[in-house]
């Protein structure tokens, strides 16, 4: 009886042993399978041509500074390597236009006026996003508010404003609640969205969650008067916007008078910026006048800034 029981438990202990072996070689099997997978993905597997560039541009440190200014600006979905290469194309052609409508040297500055146009649309383009997630502060200081009166976390109050509101809030919150539920505390969560969004909106709005969570206080009407005060802002932000936008209008329509003079100089005797380029005189007029409408340019922008 004594040697059955034993060749019983010998005969299960060799079941599950073989059973366990097989199941560890199928897992280990899947494992290498994802990793494969995983590895094809990323030089390049089934994607396009198109893709596999991106990829790799965005390997590079100008690829991450690119792909970073895209996601700043709200465009991540854009490819990188799409974005540069319109902006050195259309530095080509703008040179071209240039150096055959006015003269060879203009070509570069062209290429270059170009490649900072670029730069200064990813520029707008972050400012626009930043401004319209101000305008909507006042929203998420009341979603925010009345999720906190209902007894709700904080953490779970930015959950709930991730999917009530609509672009840009709607993400950025979605970002923060990601970074936390994975392990992020709420300072650092926040700190990430005040990198991304820079602005005294967002301090102030940052600055009192983070102070409410470590030392307690009454959050609901904090948030209920930051919600009102950025209503009074908003409103002198765009009285004030419309205001400057005229004069806005003016800084640019300096730069593009100062082409359109040369082009007409070029038009009524052609070869005229070409000669002025060719002598001292000419040259030096050339810089004078370039600096005064730059100068002007600059002037305008600073009168017309506006911060607040």
């Amino acid at each position: 009886m004594t040697l059955l029981l034993v060749l019983a438990g010998v005969f299960a202990a060799s079941t599950f042993f073989v059973a366990g072996v097989r199941d560890l070689a199928l897992v280990t099997s899947r494992r290498r399978s994802l990793v494969l997978g995983m590895a094809a993905d990323l030089e390049g597997g089934d994607g396009t041509a198109i893709e596999r560039w991106d990829r790799s541009f965005r390997a590079t440190r100008p690829g991450r500074w690119v792909q970073r200014q895209l996601v700043l600006a709200g465009e991540e979905e854009r490819s990188a390597v799409l974005v540069v290469a319109v902006a050195l194309g259309g530095g080509v052609v703008v040179g071209y236009i240039l150096a055959i409508g006015l003269a060879p040297v203009f070509g570069l500055l062209g290429i270059a006026a170009v490649v900072v146009g670029a730069r200064a649309y990813l520029g707008r383009a972050k400012d626009r996003r930043n401004e319209q997630f101000i305008a909507q502060m006042p929203e998420l200081a009341r979603v925010l508010s009345n999720a906190t009166s209902a007894g709700l976390s904080i953490a779970a109050a930015v959950g709930i404003a991730a999917t009530e509101m609509s672009a840009p809030a709607g993400p950025e919150l979605g970002r923060v609640e990601s970074r936390m539920r994975f392990g992020d505390s709420l300072d650092t969560a926040m700190s990430g969205l005040e990198d991304r969004l820079p602005s005294r909106e967002v301090s102030v709005l940052v600055s009192t969650l983070l102070v409410s969570a470590r030392s307690g206080g009454s959050l609901v009407t904090s948030l209920r008067d930051i919600a009102d005060t950025l209503d009074e802002r908003k409103e002198v932000r765009r009285e004030v916007r419309t205001t400057l936008a005229q004069s806005t209008a003016t800084g640019y329509i300096v730069i593009v008078m100062g082409f359109a003079l040369l082009f007409l100089l070029n038009f009524i005797q052609p070869g005229t910026v070409e000669a002025m380029l060719a002598e001292w005189v000419g040259r030096g007029a050339l810089i004078v006048g370039a600096s005064l409408f730059a100068g002007g340019f600059l002037l305008i922008r600073r009168l017309t800034r506006f911060d607040g």
